[in-house]
């Protein structure tokens, strides 16, 4: 009897964990990443540090000691987004990031408001809250975004009485991560045809794909990197994206479409271990369960 086929798409309960950076001096980061985002240091030493909140990995940094900051004309690293759990929380961080002179681009998404700011290596940086998924609109099997200005009045409104800042709350997860490519069909390609994520919107010179119907897990944009070269050796950049899958059985099956597609990856060395992939431009992805 022939093998069955692997399940087509990627199991709709994938989250994302964190990702793991390079930047040109760690005390340098951990000085920004606790000031101005309030993440708490889980672990440092021999260069590198891991950073969250309530004890959740969110962040890994690697220091290069002197690396160039990381470029915006390679494949690579857009930024990733840190999803706070309410509107109040997003408003304090504003009311925060505005008392420190920190300069924040911002966007109404329609599905969520989102503030943008960069690292001191040029890594881009997101906090969002959520729109309820009920006020989510989707068309033709793609959700409806924009790109629109935040009622900033209301959102500080909503934050309440001033406070002292104690950091982004318990709660705070990696939401998604939005990536720098070179070539869209080739992303589509790997992402929604190889790996299993749904298409669910698509913008000119983006592309946005998730799983069980979530608005993006990750963005992927030539808007920069369109044909760019890979990042050189000594600049700072994005290492890994880590991606959890809820079991043995969905990491097994993602192997499988691997396999099938003949497409190199490092197979987990046991139960419950990592399977390791780059995407076209090579970004590496880790997938755990």
């Amino acid at each position: 009897m022939p093998d069955l086929l692997p399940a087509p798409r990627l199991h709709p309960d994938l989250t994302l964990h964190h990702v793991e950076l390079t930047v040109g001096s760690l005390g340098r980061s951990l000085d920004f990443y606790r000031e101005v985002l309030g993440l708490t240091v889980l672990a440092a030493g021999d260069g590198a540090a891991r950073l969250g909140v309530g004890g959740r990995t969110l962040l890994a940094l690697r220091e290069l000691p002197g690396a160039a900051p990381a470029p915006r004309s390679s494949p690579g690293l857009y930024h990733f987004a840190l999803l706070v759990p309410t509107r109040a929380d997003l408003g304090r961080f504003v009311r925060h990031a505005g008392g420190l002179g920190v300069r924040l681009g911002q966007s109404d998404h329609l599905v969520s408001e989102a503030f943008y700011l960069q690292d001191p290596d040029g890594h881009g940086i997101e906090v969002y809250r959520d729109r309820p998924r009920g006020e989510w609109r989707w068309v033709g099997g793609e959700v409806r975004m924009a790109g629109d200005p935040i009622d900033l009045p209301g959102l500080l409104l909503e934050a309440g009485p001033p406070a002292p800042w104690t950091g982004l709350p318990d709660g705070t997860v990696m939401g998604h991560v939005h990536l720098r490519v070179a070539d869209l069909g080739a992303a589509e390609a790997f992402y929604a045809g190889t790996l299993g994520f749904d298409v669910v919107s698509r913008w000119p010179g983006a592309l946005f794909v998730s799983v069980g119907g979530y608005h993006h897990h990750l963005g992927l944009n030539t808007w920069q990197s369109l044909g760019g070269e890979a990042a050189p050796g000594g600049s700072a950049h994005l290492e890994r994206v880590w991606l959890h899958l809820p079991d043995a059985e969905a990491l097994d099956a993602l192997a499988g479409r691997l396999r099938l597609r003949r497409v190199s990856f490092t197979e987990p060395s046991h139960a419950g271990g990592t399977l390791e992939v780059r995407d076209p431009f090579g970004t590496r992805l880790a997938f755990t369960a």
